[in-house]
């Protein structure tokens, strides 16, 4: 359901490699030209799922559920013709916060109006469990759950990680929002979509965090690691703290991935020995790092509108920081406000 823009690319990608037949239902907006041995069938989701009348699968893949009527009237519409359900899920599933090495069973968020269909940064999550339960109640006991945290690589519309590598790869002072430890977690498009047709493949089912690496890993360990493989000689990060950054005005849209521009969001320290058990591999981030600086250098593409901090902005507040705190040495945690 979806396919052709970022995660279902990857997942169509990865289904077609192993030899399947492949059916994509989207709305024509984006990525007609893609998948040629693909059966692409053209409709919306939100009112018109009539290509789908017809037709018997071994697994349906959602992407594209936002709220748990979508799940249902997909439900009404295949009846018992779409095999094991797959649902992509989210992290944003918890309520906050969460101890370090998390489950699968920890507490979810609770809407107050579980009607509300409209999605934004406070409903997101709770939308999200919904759509869960809609889709067991839906499909059954075998229903997969997939719960990613920022999925990130090659074809990434947001912006968010990419945006991080190409300013690093630009070199110079570059701006590090604190706190410095606080917890982040990845997984490549490539290596979820991999996975999720390998469990489709062997009837696999239940809820799975898919995240990495396993805690502990923090903000500064992923630049970190960003500078190691795409920044050049010269570069120095300066960690500028949490509040300084929110009464500036900043936020995780000109700070992408920044776990401190939502206090309720630093929870990103899930468990996934679940998803490692049943055959999660995660390749290198260093490799993702690599191919994904890459992959944006052969296909040149202007950012996202407003994700990101302007390099005039990214100096001020620079200049700004040194002038509150002359002799702070930059890539340390001299520097650093935690709080």
């Amino acid at each position: 359901m979806g396919g052709t823009r970022f995660v279902g690319r990857h997942l169509a990608a990865a289904a077609l490699a192993r030899g399947h037949a492949v059916t994509l239902f989207h709305r024509g907006r984006t990525g007609v030209e893609l998948f040629p041995e693909a059966t692409h069938l053209l409709g919306d989701r939100d009112g018109d799922l009539r290509a789908l009348a017809s037709g018997r699968w071994d697994a349906t893949v959602d992407v594209s559920a936002y709220v748990p009527r979508q799940v249902h009237s997909l439900a009404d519409t295949l009846a018992d013709r779409g095999g094991r359900y797959v649902y992509i899920s989210s992290l944003s599933v918890y309520a906050t916060p969460q101890p370090p090495r998390f489950t699968e069973d920890a507490p979810l968020i609770e809407l107050a109006d579980p009607t509300v269909e409209e999605v934004t940064d406070e409903t997101y999550g709770g939308l999200k469990v919904l759509c869960e339960r809609a889709a067991v109640g839906r499909f059954g006991a075998g229903v997969v759950v997939i719960r990613p945290t920022y999925v990130v690589g090659p074809f990434d519309y947001t912006d968010r990680f990419t945006w991080w590598v190409h300013r690093i790869a630009r070199g110079g002072e570059v701006l590090a929002p604190g706190p410095a430890d606080a917890p982040i977690q990845l997984i490549d498009a490539r290596d979820l979509a991999a996975w999720v047709v390998d469990l489709v493949e062997r009837d696999g089912a239940g809820t799975f965090h898919t995240v990495a690496p396993p805690p502990p890993y923090s903000f500064a360990d992923l630049l970190d690691e960003i500078v190691a493989v795409a920044g050049p000689p010269g570069i120095t990060l300066t960690w500028v703290g949490r509040s300084f950054l929110l009464a500036a005005g900043e936020d995780e849209r000109s700070l992408p991935l920044w776990p401190g521009g939502d206090p309720a969001g630093m929870f990103e320290a899930a468990d996934p020995g679940r998803a490692y058990a049943a055959g999660l591999t995660p390749r290198p981030l260093a490799q993702t790092i690599r191919e994904t600086l890459e992959h944006e250098r052969a296909r040149p593409a202007p950012a996202r509108s407003g994700t990101g901090l302007p390099a005039a902005r990214e100096a001020d507040l620079l200049a700004r920081w040194h002038a509150r705190h002359p002799g702070a040495a930059p890539h340390g945690s001299a520097a650093q406000e935690h709080l």
